[in-house]
Formats: C-alpha cells, structure tokens, sequence
C-alpha cells in the first residue's frame, strides 16, 4: 500500500485544499477574477463562517452539544439524545469542520499574507487577527475531543501521520499563544476591515483574546489551581469583553448566510425539536421572565419534551419562538453573559477578577436578562427569588449559567461538565453508561491515522464519549 493511503484525514485534506492550489500556468494565461492564490481575507472569512455555523449548528449530524447539556429534546427521531454517536457519525463531521474548513484555512491565509502588499503595522494586526481566531477554534476541538493532533497538525509535506498532543500541553501552549500574541498587536491600528466579527477593531480582538484564556484559565481550575488563577487574574487584568456589542458573533445577512437554527428549525421544516423537561420545570420553578420571550405555551402552560425518548406529538409542547427562529440571528459564541458567569465562578474560587461572587453572580444573571430582553424590575425580581448561595454556589452559578447559556450548546457544555449543574440523568434507553463528557475521536482517523489515535485512546483510558476531559476531575 501507498504511504499517501495512510495519510491522516488532516494531512490528507490539507494537502488536497483547493485553497492551497498554485496554478502552473503562465502570467499570461492569469484570470485575475479566478485567482490561484486567495487573499488571506477571504480564507479568513471562509474559516469564520464554517467555525461559526458548525459550533453553533442543532443539526443532528454535527455537534450534537445541545443535547449532551439536555436542553432541547426530540420528538420524532431520539437517537442523538439517546447519545447515538455512530449512525450519523458526529465526531467525523465535526473534527472535519474544525480542520479542514476551519483552521485549515486560517494556515493558508496565515501564508498567503506574507505575499499581500501592505503596511507592517496593519500586516501585524492582521497576523494576530488570523492566530487569535486559530486558538478560537483550537480551544474547541480540544474541549469537544481532548488530546488532539496539534503540534505534527498541517504539515502534509513532512508528516504524514500527526501524533496526538496531550491536551493540558495544548492548553499551556495556547494561553501562552495568547500572551505572545496581545503583545504584538496595535490597538490604534485595524487589521481586516473586512473580518466577519469586529470588522478590523483590534480593540475588541484584544477583549476577546483574553475572554478565551478566561475560558481556558476557568477550565484549569481544579486540575492545576496555580496555573488557573494566574491565567484568569491576568485575562481580566487584560481586558476582557465587558458588554454585548464586544461579543464574539457572526452575524448572518440571511441571503448569503443564514443562521444555523433558521437553517435547521425553519428552512429545513424540522417540527420535533423542543425545549426539554429539565429546562421547562427548572425555569418555571424559578419564575423565570426568560420563557415568556423564548417559549410558547400549550394550553396556558410551558411544557416541556421528554428527554430521550418518543413522546406525543411536536404540537404538544411548548417550541421554541421566533426569538431563536430568524435568519439574521447572530451565533454568539463568546457572549457578554458567559464572560460575566465566568468571572462569577472565578470569584467563588478566590481569584481577584474585579469584585464579589455575589456581586458578579448578579452582574451575570443581568447580563442575560438584558441580552434576551428583559425589563429592569422583572430583572431585579428574579435575583431578590433567586439570590446568590455561597454555600453552594456551583449549584447558583451553575444553574443559573446554563439557563443563560441556553442555545449557546458549547459555552454551555463547559459550564455542566465543570460545575456538574444541573445534575444531567443518563436517560433510559442511552446508548452511554452516563452522559457525555467528550465527543469520541473520527472514525476515518482509525483508517488513516491508526497508531496515533489508538496511543491517544490508551492514554486517555478509552476512545469513549463517557471519558472525561483531563481538566474535567470531579
């Protein structure tokens, strides 16, 4: 057999990316409307929008994280939230997202830019525009699959078969990525004026580079304390996002792109998808003014699906309102609300991020009344019901995060597996021992990448979505 047939799926897409291409033809045989060589903006934008619609997209076949937090259910087709990872093949679809479409066009625009005509001081920004978002995306695929090909990644024409890194090495590597990176960035100078997020504000770049060493810091926390409160001191020390309009989104025009939710609940005609029990009773115990915007009522009450299994009819239930149904709906993937309940969590661990739990427990909860609409006073009720509890506040953070994280499935997925709230059942006729704590490695890596992906499953004890994460301890 070749040795091109053992190529790992990432060598071997990367090394046949159309992107990558380099026309052999002569000057004069140029099109310059069909150029061989894309401008690294337009990779870029291409890996904004495949990272962006694929951590964000319900769709069965991809993702899946909106089930593994309980959230929404199924009433037709229960396989995925029976924990079915195989049939639709989910972790295959995902990791291909995140490297080939996804990071794999960021290294190539990273390369093409070195050939671009421009300033030093805008090439910089550009630069770390192009590396911030690559640690964006690299902070997912670790936290969906943990140890990953990271360091022999992308390198078709030395290495065939990447081994898998350990993920905390990835973890360190990728908070000092960050360091190296803020530091090189002028912040009176725009980089991509074209860039899909903050259109070249490099300002806002910065907040967000240090909101995901938040996230990688907060992580830490129970299996490297030391490490966690540093990294998290320093990312807030740093700048974090600290209102709506410095969250991370893609914005969808709703012609060209539409946001997943649409594409999946109202183009595709998709009538079985529901908020679950677990949600419905949870908020309606709280007197929560968040479903009145969120969900429709059944009979003059909020309903919710059973979790797992078939169930009477779609029409039953409450669904999900017009709220989450527009085209235009931005995928908020690094939010204002979730920054604020991680600094609420760093606070209740003893990290100095800028005042109480209590007071940035209530600043959090604020943060996700305001993003969903509602008014001050039912704000400032809800928190007099529902005040912070000291004694137990991985259950107060815990559940109040993932009510605001609702339909925010990866940010959400974090906050349950490292606080363990709300306490999420293995439903009945799971195809798991437990609810999942990873998404398992692709099967074509076992075709392709064979040694390296089966050391990588000895070393984590088993290539199984019920394996936790190294950081996820307790």
């Amino acid at each position: 057999m070749k040795n091109i047939l053992k190529i790992s799926l990432v060598s071997a897409c990367i090394a046949l990316s159309l992107s990558s291409c380099q026309s052999d033809l002569t000057s004069l045989n140029n099109d310059p409307k069909h150029p061989s060589v894309l401008p690294s903006e337009n990779l870029l934008a291409t890996a904004l929008y495949q990272s962006s619609y694929y951590m964000d997209s319900p769709s069965v076949n991809f993702n899946n994280y909106r089930f593994f937090t309980q959230q929404w259910a199924e009433t037709q087709y229960p396989d995925e939230t029976q924990y079915n990872l195989i049939t639709r093949n989910q972790p295959r679809n995902h990791f291909n997202r995140m490297y080939v479409y996804s990071i794999n066009n960021i290294k190539q625009a990273k390369a093409n830019l070195k050939n671009e005509v421009e300033t030093e001081d805008i090439r910089i920004n550009k630069l770390a525009t192009l590396e911030i978002e690559e640690i964006f995306i690299w902070e997912n695929i670790v936290d969906t699959y943990g140890d990953v090909p990271y360091s022999e990644a992308f390198k078709p024409d030395e290495i065939l078969n990447p081994k898998y890194d350990d993920a905390k090495t990835i973890y360190v590597d990728l908070i000092k990525r960050i360091n190296d990176v803020i530091a090189t960035i002028d912040p009176a100078v725009n980089g991509y004026s074209g860039d899909l997020i903050y259109s070249g504000d490099m300002k806002k770049w910065i907040k967000f580079a240090n909101s995901v060493k938040l996230r990688l810091g907060i992580n830490l926390a129970d299996v490297d304390p030391a490490l966690s409160k540093a990294t998290v001191e320093s990312a807030v020390l740093g700048g974090v996002i600290s209102s709506d309009i410095e969250a991370y989104k893609f914005k969808y025009d709703g012609n060209t792109f539409s946001n997943p939710v649409f594409d999946n609940l109202v183009a595709s005609n998709r009538n079985d998808f529901l908020p679950t029990e677990l949600v419905i009773n949870t908020m309606s115990s709280l007197s929560d003014p968040r479903m009145e915007i969120w969900f429709s009522k059944v009979g003059g009450v909020y309903k919710g699906g059973v979790f797992g299994d078939l169930n009477d009819p779609y029409t039953n239930f409450s669904q999900l309102t017009s709220y989450f149904r527009s085209p235009t709906a931005a995928s908020n993937l690094l939010s204002y609300t979730e920054v604020a309940f991680l600094k609420a969590e760093a606070a209740a661990r003893g990290y100095s991020v800028g005042g109480t739990a209590a007071e940035l427990y209530a600043a959090a909860v604020t943060a996700s009344m305001q993003e969903n609409g509602v008014s001050p006073a039912d704000t400032a009720s809800y928190l007099a019901a529902n005040p912070y509890n000291e004694i137990d506040w991985k259950q107060s953070i815990g559940v109040q995060a993932w009510i605001a994280m609702f339909n925010k499935g990866f940010a959400c997925w974090n906050f349950t597996r490292r606080l363990d709230n709300p306490v999420l059942v293995n439903p009945p006729k799971s195809n798991l021992s437990s609810v999942p704590y990873r998404m398992p490695y692709s099967d074509q890596e076992y075709v392709l990448n064979g040694v390296n992906v089966n050391a990588a499953a000895s070393k984590i004890g088993g290539d199984k979505a019920t394996t936790k994460l190294f950081w996820d301890i307790f």
